[in-house]
């Protein structure tokens, strides 16, 4: 592996140009293809092998022509204190605005009338009352005049003194993410430039970072119309890309000038860069691949397709660092090291040439990391319990997850949609804005009249159950419709609890009389996604963690160092979800970081915070005991591998934590509560899994194990592949090319930076 990526590191020096003009191709080719595509119409969100799916599927094929896509609106009124909306001034001004809003665009499907005497609208106290609106088309694809349409309909009911307010999806719009994101690419370049001591070295990770990002993004939306990918798509693949493009060109970049600084040239300088360093980068983006393709066996396709998307914008961070980057190597020539290191290798080159001493590059010195090793090496118990007593400190709210998926009453109280759901959970009770659809297949049923009867009269009785409409068949017969609205708040434990005795009423009516009963709709598809979340989160955990595990055992030719590093992300992560549930659920903090409103985790949070994070932990894993492994390989004893590997990898991780910290914190400022939530969530864990588990832990762990740590049997260690990530069969073949070639001491003897 070294080797082959020596060769790939020289050639792509040598033909720069070729190499960047390549990329800039493909760069332009992909952005041509997001700006011709056809707008992305939906965001189609399905859960295979649920009942609720399974109801949903049966909707579809039962009732034609009946889109579910289509976006839907509910403009809700509340009269003025002390009068009733059937007030015939009342009444005849929201009449007006169903005549208004019927006129105000042909993507309209249909406007209910509240006073329809067939199916009103109207709250029991006669304060409230709501029109329900659809569409022909989603919410992507409505017009502007149709959101105008909708937006201005309550205009002059306000005015009149009514309260109007409007909820739904058919003013969903793509999120934002703010100024927020801006300032961590800022934050990014800040920390690039206090690392390297020079903007060219600075520069050149972002540039090449957003690169690969806009190439991934601009495919992910040429395509996304095609592939029917979601609005979070692109945004969790660009998250994870720039975080990692930046960090992966860091890293060999870092390598690029500790070989010049050993006096290599240029060229051989980033051949081994890219040979040694760049093996790392290489299995550090395995293990992300690893764990974001890894969420295609939860079956859920928007994750399936969130995964895989970032996992393809993460190879080609790979493939970027390990071609453009010493590309950009060769365009940079002595600017990619600071003046000040440039002037101060001048001056030592002249001298040596004055005095005819042989130059063989910076001796190693001390810094911040061989201080900190060292320190960690004197006292390894104390961090060690520190770090574990800390992060499991804070990883006790984990045990109080509420898992949910967001619907208006997540929103903050100050918007629009969240007036409305309120307004209607006062009018009509807390379970109106949750109600669960039910739907019975009578195929095989005899008397399909009485058994309707019977499910719609035991359901009634359950203590809670508010409402329940009567069938309503299609025009087969074959299948029938009904809504129950819950008297309890849409999330709460009494819903689940109704939701799963309707299901089970459907087993008995299965058995005896032939009749399916399915429960679906928005409340009971969060119920079954949120199980299937449950469910699938152990299995998911255990391929990825086992993958990973026998991926780093090849790399670290140790059993006991993958192991550590398993379960050292265990601890980051469970203590980055109590850090969420304290933030998000109990809304500690919440106003720092712009939560409004706190309420249940989303159900995909937990499963997809395991698998960013478990490959970005594995990142600053990889090339900080890599670093350990190649010098103890070469001879150093186990206390001194670890100062070596801090003294080369600490600031470089340090930095690149730094960075990808800085990245995903700048999406806090979107205005998606997901993807504010998951930059919350995966900022936090880089933060614990960088600063507290592989800065401290990890050293602590390897300086109590000593050389057990490196034990590997050896059947195991003839068994495995040996990729050489160290790049020890690299430096014996180079010595020796060196040592046929008798260059070796002029190679060393002459400093090019």
């Amino acid at each position: 592996m070294a080797t082959f990526l020596y060769s790939i590191g020289r050639f792509a020096f040598r033909r720069r140009r070729l190499v960047a003009l390549v990329w800039v191709a493909l760069l332009a080719i992909a952005g041509v293809g997001a700006a011709t595509a056809s707008t992305a119409t939906s965001n189609s969100f399905s859960i295979p092998g649920t009942e609720a799916q399974r109801a949903f599927d049966l909707l579809e094929e039962r009732y034609p022509g009946q889109s579910a896509d289509g976006a839907s609106a509910r403009v809700v009124f509340k009269a003025p204190e002390g009068e009733k909306i059937t007030a015939p001034e009342n009444a005849d001004e929201v009449s007006g605005i169903v005549k208004e809003l019927q006129d105000g665009s042909d993507q309209i499907a249909s406007v209910a009338d509240p006073f329809d005497k067939k199916a009103p609208a109207v709250s029991q106290d006669g304060t409230t009352a709501y029109i329900s609106v659809t569409y022909d088309v989603s919410s992507f694809e409505l017009t502007e005049e149709t959101r105008d349409s909708l937006k201005n309909a309550g205009n002059d009911a306000r005015e009149g003194g009514m309260t109007v307010e409007i909820g739904g999806d058919a003013l969903m719009v793509m999120p934002e993410t703010g100024i927020t994101e801006v300032i961590g690419v800022v934050v990014a370049g800040i920390v690039l430039v206090i690392t390297f001591g020079s903007l060219v070295a600075a520069g050149l990770p972002l540039i090449t970072a957003l690169i690969g990002v806009g190439i991934g993004v601009s495919a992910i939306t040429a395509l996304a119309s095609v592939m029917d990918l979601g609005s979070t798509t692109a945004t969790l693949a660009m998250m994870i890309g720039l975080a990692v493009g930046i960090d992966y060109a860091l890293f060999i970049v870092s390598r690029y000038r500790a070989e010049l600084a050993e006096g290599r040239e240029r060229e051989e300088a980033a051949g081994r860069a890219v040979g040694t360093a760049g093996s790392a980068v290489v299995f550090a983006g395995l293990t992300v691949v690893i764990a974001l393709a890894g969420l295609t066996v939860v079956n859920i396709p928007i994750l399936t397709k969130m995964g895989l998307a970032a996992a393809g914008t993460v190879v080609l961070a790979v493939l970027v660092a390990i071609t453009l980057i010493p590309a950009f190597l060769g365009f940079a020539g002595e600017r990619i090291v600071s003046r000040k290191d440039r002037k101060a290798r001048k001056a030592a080159a002249e001298q040596a040439a004055a005095t005819g001493e042989v130059l063989v590059g910076d001796a190693p010195r001390d810094n911040g990391g061989t201080r900190w090793s060292r320190f960690v090496q004197r006292r390894p118990v104390m961090v060690l319990l520190a770090g574990v007593i800390g992060l499991g400190v804070i990883a006790i709210p984990a045990a109080s997850l509420e898992m949910g998926l967001p619907d208006d009453g997540a929103q903050p109280t100050s918007t629009s949609p969240r007036k409305a759901y309120d307004l209607l959970s006062d009018g009509f009770g807390p379970g109106f804005n949750g109600p669960l659809v039910g739907v019975v297949d009578l195929k095989n049923s005899d008397d399909q009249d009485a058994v309707l009867q019977r499910i719609t009269g035991e359901i009634q009785k359950n203590d809670h159950v508010a409402i329940v409409t009567p069938p309503a068949p299609n025009q087969a017969g074959d299948t029938a419709t009904f809504q129950v609205i819950p008297k309890d708040r849409p999330n709460s434990t009494e819903t689940e609890t109704l939701v799963h005795d309707i299901r089970d009423l459907g087993d008995t009516l299965k058995s005896e009389d032939g009749a399916e009963v399915y429960v679906t709709g928005a409340t009971a598809m969060n119920i079954d996604f949120s199980e299937k979340m449950n469910d699938a989160l152990l299995p998911y955990l255990a391929l990825v963690v086992g993958l990973a595990f026998l991926l780093l055992m090849v790399v670290f030719r140790s059993i006991l160092v993958p192991l550590k590093a398993a379960l050292g992300f265990l601890l980051s992560v469970v203590a980055a979800l109590g850090a969420v549930v304290a933030v998000f659920q109990w809304g500690w903090l919440g106003g720092l970081f712009g939560v409004e409103q706190p309420g249940p985790i989303m159900s995909v949070m937990p499963i997809l915070m395991v698998g960013v994070v478990f490959g970005l932990a594995m990142d600053y894993e990889v090339f900080l005991v890599t670093r350990m492994r190649e010098a103890y390989v070469h001879g150093e004893s186990p206390s001194e591998a670890i100062t070596t590997g801090f003294r080369h990898g600490a600031r470089v991780v340090t930095a690149a934590a730094v960075i990808m910290i800085a990245v995903f914190a700048g999406f806090i400022g979107s205005s998606e509560q997901m993807i504010k939530m998951i930059g919350f969530g995966l900022a936090i864990a880089v933060f614990f899994d960088a600063f507290v588990v592989r800065m401290a832990i990890v050293p602590a762990v390897l300086a109590l194990l000593g050389k057990r740590a490196w034990w590997l049997p050896r059947w195991l260690d003839r068994a495995l592949p040996d990729f050489d990530v160290e790049g020890d069969k690299l430096r014996k073949k180079l010595d020796g090319d060196a040592a046929e070639g008798g260059s070796g001491k002029e190679e060393r003897e002459t400093v090019s930076v």
